[in-house]
């Protein structure tokens, strides 16, 4: 997808990618999936998902022309540091963790941008309901770790009304505004790694 050509080398320690597509597992330690929502209007609050995996395919250091990005979630694994807010957030009033146990994305198109920044275009489900996103997305290049893995760091952001997906709850402020905005902005980086051949 990435129909620009990338630098092979970005700074020290960084190699030239193989020209090989290849498959890219997620290396979850050191990624994450966060969000920020407004709260009553005048402030933000952060959360993420603790428990995710993805792949990404076709992708081979500098393109993922014809290649593909899929990821889960586990809504259960919400976390915002605060053990009555995250019930709350299982509970069918957002998530319904129990009867929608993941949030998916499976990508459907990348249209490239300046330099190291593309859009990744793709389907979101949650709570059942699967619509149409877009994420802006940067490259942040390739790198050989200590122990021979081939990694490759990106990180993407999109703004998404949660009402499009069901997750309806919803108080007004007697000033005007709501409790929790509807939209939702998504946060991630990903760190990957190259598979390994055999």
């Amino acid at each position: 997808m990435l129909k620009h050509v990338l630098p092979a080398i970005v700074g020290t320690g960084v190699i030239a990618a193989s020209a090989v597509a290849a498959d890219w597992k997620l290396d979850v330690t050191h990624s994450e999936v966060g969000f920020t929502v407004r709260h009553m209007v005048v402030s933000k609050v952060n959360g993420q998902f603790t428990e995710f995996d993805g792949v990404i395919t076709g992708f081979d250091g500098t393109t993922l022309e014809g290649g593909a990005v899929t990821f889960t979630a586990k809504s259960a694994s919400i976390n915002t540091d605060n053990v009555d807010r995250d019930k709350h957030l299982k509970s069918p009033d957002f998530f319904a963790v129990e009867e929608h146990p993941e949030l998916k994305f499976v990508s459907t198109k990348v249209v490239p941008g300046e330099g190291n920044r593309f859009q990744l275009m793709g389907d979101l489900t949650i709570r059942g309901v699967t619509k149409p996103v877009t994420f802006d997305c940067e490259f942040n290049g390739v790198v050989t770790d200590p122990w021979g893995n081939t990694r490759a760091g990106f990180s993407a952001t999109a703004d998404i009304n949660r009402q499009d997906f069901g997750v309806s709850w919803s108080k007004s402020l007697d000033a005007g505004g709501l409790v929790v905005s509807d939209n939702v902005q998504i946060n991630i980086e990903i760190e990957a790694v190259q598979a390994k051949e055999g």
